[in-house]
């Protein structure tokens, strides 16, 4: 068995919860975008495309869980003419995340993503962003294609973003 098969066995483990549980401590005191040096679940990361090399950066995303909530509007309405209930959003929690992470680096391009871990309000989801105009991406033969691509997260054109779209 190779070393991230290893891994992946390790994931869902004792061990392994009582790890995550001391690093959402420090987690849930970072930023809602955190730029991380390597990714947290290596054999995860590898399997989505993920490269050891230049051009390649993780990015770690908090954001919340359930549904979104707005504001009471001033003034006498229904309840159901207020706009308050049923505000689901249409993409899920992790193509929202990267949506997020896109945003937040708009020199990269979302490649791919993977759900880290959960507390009662949080969700952290680790995105795989790539430099489109790095030249080691470009001369890259098996990403080289997303030097010419702009958009892919907000188009839905990533792995959870076709879920999203029930493709």
């Amino acid at each position: 068995m190779g070393f991230t098969k290893y891994l992946r066995q390790n994931w869902g483990s004792e061990e392994q919860k009582e790890l995550m549980r001391g690093r959402l401590i420090s987690w849930r005191k970072e930023g809602t975008v955190k730029r991380i040096e390597r990714p947290t679940r290596l054999d995860r990361a590898h399997s989505l495309g993920w490269k050891a090399k230049q051009g390649f950066f993780i990015v770690r995303v908090k954001i919340g869980k359930g549904t979104s909530k707005r504001e009471k509007p001033a003034g006498g309405r229904k309840p159901s003419k207020a706009g308050m209930t049923s505000m689901n959003p249409k993409r899920s929690l992790q193509a929202i995340a990267e949506g997020r992470a896109s945003r937040k680096f708009p020199n990269a391009e979302v490649l791919n993503s993977y759900y880290m871990a959960e507390d009662g309000k949080q969700k952290w989801f680790e995105v795989i962003l790539v430099d489109r105009s790095h030249p080691a991406i470009i001369s890259d033969r098996t990403v080289g294609w997303i030097a010419n691509v702009r958009g892919r997260s907000e188009r839905g054109l990533t792995s959870a973003g076709k879920k999203s779209r029930d493709l």
